[in-house]
């Protein structure tokens, strides 16, 4: 089941904007930000591989969403103009937003080479 994210949980879990103006992450794994609206087409379509995802990669990433039309101060903190957008947190470095609905295999390659996390280990 995929964690949905408030501003408080998204300070405690990824990061803390109130506290830093410098990007620091607050996970324990990578994570996989989903800002998305219940009206969007193609988040309906992202939806089930993103649950597919989570028990594929279970213990290894944490995937979230964010819904932006209740969040709006998270969405407009990292610019999110369309949605689906997608943000990629890795353990170290900056996160990568990507933007639209899209297939599996780019979100493993995401996970793969963002994250730094792939299923084999």
């Amino acid at each position: 089941m995929l964690e949905h994210l408030t501003k408080e949980t998204f300070k405690e879990k990824v990061f803390n904007f109130e506290d830093n103006k410098d990007w620091k992450f607050e996970g324990d794994k990578p994570c996989l930000i989903d800002f998305y609206a219940d009206w969007c087409q193609p988040c309906k379509m992202v939806a089930p591989i993103l649950e597919e995802l989570s028990k594929e990669y279970d213990g290894k990433i944490n995937i979230y969403k964010v819904d932006t039309e209740d969040q709006q101060e998270l969405a407009g903190m990292f610019g999110v103009k369309s949605i689906p957008s997608l943000l990629f947190v890795p353990m170290d470095g900056q996160p990568q937003m990507a933007q639209g609905a899209l297939p599996k295999d780019s979100f493993q390659n995401a996970i793969k080479d963002v994250l730094m996390v792939s299923l084999e280990n």
